[in-house]
Order: C-alpha cells, then sequence, then structure tokens
C-alpha cells in the first residue's frame, strides 16, 4: 500500500479504533487526529477507509477507524472489512501495533463483548471508556484500575465531545506503541490456520461475570432517554414528529440554499463574461468558458444543499435520533420489502443519488442492500430541482389553492410525492420476488440521545464536501469538457449552413438517435439534447 503525504513519516506505527457503532468512536478518532484525516477506499471494495495522524505527540502515529461492529462475525461490508482486516484477512494492509477498543461506559454489557473478541487474537489493546462522563451523571460509578486489573489490558477514560477528552488516550496511545519493534508490518496474503475467538454467547458469559465482580450488573437506566422516547417512538405522536423534522429538513434545504446557490450561479456567470471579454474568441475560450467554468459551476451551485442536508443529517446521527427514525418507518417500509435502515440512504438520495447508495452499505440483508440501491435514484435529487421550476413555471399558473398554498408550491410537492411512490412500487413489485426464508426483522442499538457536537458536525460536513468535489465533482467536470468538445468538433466547414453544432459529434449522435426517438415525436435538437443529459445523469 502506497503511503500518502498524510502519513509521510517511514515506519509511524499505526493504531487501529474499534468499537460497537454508536460508541463515539468516530468523535474521538476527530478529536485524536483534528483536521489530519484522510478518506479514501479500502483496496478491492467500495468501503471508506478513514485515516488521521495522532495530533499532539513527538512521534508520528497514524490511526485507523475502522467500521463498528458488534463482534467479528460480519453482517454488513462495513463489518466484513473490518472483521477481515482484524483477522489479518486483507493484504497489503497494515498491521496495528496497538488497537484501541472504543466501549461506551453506559453500555458495558453490550460492548465488552467485542474486546473480549479481539484480546484472544493476542494484539496489544488498550479499552477508550468514552461517554464516561454520561455514565457518572447516570449514577454508574466505574473503577478503571479494577477494570484493569479484571480485564489484563490498560483501560483509560475519555469523552469525545470534549476539548481535553483525549488527553490520557493520546498519552496511553503514546506509550503502549513506543517501543513496537515493527510499526509497519503488513498481514500476510494468506494464513496457515483460522483464527480463533469465543463466540458472541461465550464472551457475553465472561462479560457477565466480569460486572458481577465490578459489581456492575444493575445499572441505572437513563431516564431522559427513557422520557424522550415515550414521545418519539410513540405509535402516533412518534411519525407526527419524524413528519415535521422532514418537513423542517426539506423546507430548509430548498429554501435555505437558494440564495447560496443563486450567488454561485452569478459568480460563475460573472466570471465566464470576464473571460469572453478578455479573451479572444477561440478553441481556449470556448473550453474556458462552455467547458471548464460551466463544468465548475453545475458542480458547485449543488453544494449548498448537499451540505444542508447532509448537517441535519449529521446532527440527528450525533444526537442519537436516526436510528429511532428507522425503527419507526421500519413497519412502513417493511410493507413494501424494505427495512428501516433504508430510511438513511433514501434521505440523502434527495440530496444526491450517489451519497445514498454508498451509505446502503450499513444494511445487513444483501437484498434489502440492493433494492435500496435501484431505488435510491428514483428520488428526486438537486439536481432536478431546475427542471421541475422551468416546466412548472412554463406549464403552472402562479395562483393559490386556499390556506396560503400556491398551486406552483403544490405540484413541486406533489412531484417529490411521485418520485417517493414510484420507489416503493418498484420495491413492492420486486418484493414478489423475494423467498418468505429471507424475511428479516430489524434489530439495532437504540443509543442514549447525546448534545450534537459543533466540532464532529463541522468535521463531517468538511469530509462530506471534500468526497462530493473529489469524487463527483470530478467527474461531471471531466463530462463537461467531454460534452464541450463532442459538441465543438469538428468544425463545421465554410460552406456548411446549418448549426454548427449539427456538424459536430453530437450533432451527428443526435441524428442517429432521432430515428430511434421518432416515434416519440422527437427531433434531432431533442436527441442531441439526450446526449448531455444522460452523461449528467
Amino acid at each position: 500500500m502506497s503511503e500518502h503525504p498524510l502519513n509521510a513519516a517511514t515506519g509511524a506505527p499505526w493504531v487501529a479504533l474499534l468499537g460497537n457503532p454508536n460508541c463515539g468512536k468516530t468523535a474521538l478518532f476527530n478529536l485524536l487526529t483534528g483536521s489530519r484525516q484522510k478518506i479514501a477506499n479500502y483496496a478491492g471494495v467500495t468501503v471508506e477507509r478513514k485515516e488521521g495522524r495522532l495530533v499532539h505527540v513527538q512521534n508520528p502515529v497514524r490511526v485507523l477507524d475502522l467500521p463498528g461492529v458488534y463482534s467479528l462475525k460480519a453482517r454488513t461490508p462495513d463489518e466484513a472489512v473490518t472483521c477481515e482486516y482484524i483477522l489479518g484477512l486483507l493484504p497489503d494492509e497494515p498491521r496495528p501495533a496497538l488497537v484501541v477498543v472504543v466501549v461506551d461506559a453506559t453500555q458495558l454489557a453490550r460492548q465488552l463483548r467485542l474486546l473480549i473478541q479481539i484480546r484472544a487474537l493476542g494484539y496489544r489493546l488498550v479499552v477508550a471508556l468514552n461517554m464516561l462522563d454520561a455514565a457518572q451523571a447516570r449514577g454508574i460509578h466505574i473503577d478503571l484500575d479494577a477494570m484493569s486489573a479484571a480485564l489484563g489490558v490498560p483501560v483509560v477514560a475519555s469523552c469525545g465531545i470534549r476539548g481535553d477528552g483525549a488527553v490520557a488516550l493520546t498519552a496511553a496511545i503514546e506509550a503502549l506503541v513506543g517501543n513496537v519493534s515493527d510499526p509497519t508490518g503488513r498481514t500476510p496474503v494468506a494464513r496457515t490456520a483460522e483464527p480463533i475467538f469465543p463466540t458472541t454467547e461465550a464472551a457475553q458469559h465472561e462479560v457477565d461475570a466480569l460486572l458481577r465482580r465490578l459489581r456492575l450488573v444493575s445499572l441505572p437506566e437513563d431516564t431522559w432517554s427513557e422520557r424522550l422516547d415515550a414521545i418519539v417512538l410513540h405509535p402516533w405522536l412518534g411519525p407526527l414528529v419524524l413528519a415535521v423534522i422532514l418537513f423542517l429538513i426539506f423546507q430548509a434545504v430548498f429554501s435555505w440554499a437558494q440564495p447560496v446557490m443563486t450567488m454561485i450561479a452569478g459568480v460563475v456567470s460573472i466570471a465566464g463574461e470576464i473571460c469572453i471579454h478578455w479573451l479572444p474568441e477561440g478553441m481556449f475560450r470556448s473550453l474556458l468558458v462552455d467547458g471548464v467554468l460551466a463544468g465548475t459551476g453545475t458542480v458547485l451551485v449543488f453544494l449548498p444543499q448537499i451540505v444542508i442536508l447532509f448537517a441535519f443529517i449529521l446532527l440527528l446521527e450525533d444526537s442519537g435520533y436516526l436510528p429511532r427514525a428507522a425503527f419507526l418507518l421500519d413497519r412502513l417500509m417493511g410493507g413494501v420489502g424494505l427495512s428501516g435502515r433504508s430510511f438513511i440512504p433514501l434521505l440523502s438520495s434527495f440530496a444526491c443519488a450517489i451519497p445514498g447508495v454508498m451509505a446502503t452499505r450499513t444494511i445487513p440483508n444483501p437484498r434489502d442492500r440492493l433494492v435500496t440501491i435501484l431505488i435510491a435514484p428514483l428520488m428526486t435529487c438537486s439536481a432536478r430541482l431546475p427542471v421541475y421550476a422551468l416546466l412548472i413555471g412554463a406549464f403552472v399558473r402562479p395562483r393559490s389553492v386556499g390556506l396560503g398554498i400556491g398551486l406552483q408550491g403544490l405540484c413541486l410537492f406533489v412531484l417529490y410525492a411521485a418520485g417517493v411512490v414510484s420507489a416503493f412500487l418498484v420495491a413492492w413489485t420486486l418484493k414478489r420476488f423475494r423467498r418468505i426464508d429471507a424475511l428479516q426483522s430489524l434489530q439495532m442499538e437504540l443509543p442514549s440521545y447525546h448534545w450534537p457536537s459543533l466540532r464532529n458536525l463541522v468535521i463531517g460536513l468538511r469530509q462530506r464536501v471534500e468526497i462530493f468535489l473529489s469524487r463527483v465533482g470530478s467527474i461531471i467536470l471531466a463530462l463537461m469538457v467531454l460534452m464541450w468538445f463532442l459538441s465543438s468538433y469538428p468544425v463545421p466547414p465554410p460552406y456548411f449552413t446549418g448549426p454548427p453544432i449539427e456538424w459536430s459529434v453530437a450533432g451527428r449522435i443526435g441524428l442517429a438517435l432521432a430515428h430511434v426517438f421518432a416515434p416519440l415525436g422527437f427531433n434531432w435538437q431533442i436527441s442531441v439534447a439526450l446526449v448531455p443529459g444522460l452523461a449528467a445523469r
């Protein structure tokens, strides 16, 4: 595996962060690495790997944030990557000098099972007891020295939402990896024997015995979360609260983003006019204005909507509400053959179908994952909004239908609802091909509620903006330049009297497609428009 500039220091040891989902691992990773982070994909798979460099240490230490798992028996592609990495089954991946197992102090009975399994593999370990402040607020008092002696590994208190929450953990990491003889060792391509670790049931028996020894068997309940759940999970109030939240999200996405989108479009337009004014007419000016600037504007104009939508998703996820929203929608989605876990990918698809498809990796059932991928593009993404606005403005009169509701706004709502209904109809149709034994109930842990962290929100948004601009934006920009070339060349000869685009490659493609779409009444000009439309999609 090639080194990244972030990890330029030769011989720097790797530290792997491991834990259950919703244990605060990512918040702790953000605190440990700050802005020194990099997102890439594991070799051969689409699962993201998040790595960074430990801050406030004398010698360089590289940190790898692994996708959350409940045990070393994987159920989803994300979990499979984590398990294969820890078990040494991913070739050419760095072997960690230290594994930091992040444990939610309020969920010891469930989250210590993973630690028991990892300990059997012989790794050098340290336990980061996260959310210890929340546990103490609930009356849970944990003796760190006694727990460390019982587990046989160091136990360090941490808090991923406080600025000083990782000081002790950073010191422990620096001390433990300081004398590693081979910090850059690679995992073997093949193993001679299967790794042996306790089953989930055996690990749970050991955890129960440990908690009895530490007198942590009967822990106080989180009354604050229970009171909120009595409202947000109520059979009638819960869906109403969710509907209000979704309404506010979409209202914010399309109301708050519009001024910024208009400003970005205006800046790109002004830049194009400046280029037209100062540059002589020719190939370079056409490439810059119609190719590069047009492509840049196409990418940037939708960025405000994506940022606003993901800001809400990150806030809801950090607060602990998103799993409850999936739980509420499980019955509705189950009626069309999906599970509640499809909610987050489909919600993301309203901004862009690409991050929505990427988010399906957390769906355990392969069939549900495939169906969600198939229907995600049916959600009305932000790219369709200008088309809808143009059609509504051209064909729908701006008048009120009563109660302050405009007919044009109502038509826009109907178009969005039609996308959701069509997606559900496709999912319901595909449900007919599901085997009875493939049905699975939704099983997920509902974390305690937390105040969202502004630091995590900023880092999360920055990462998603970088992913959109680097992965999606680069593709769109390249396609726009390609479409400029296809629509501009070859240059028509002097005797040609028709539109120049008709002589170009794109025009000839449109003329060929006109015969295919003739039954629909499309002429060659409409067929030409289908070429960049297909590229944009």
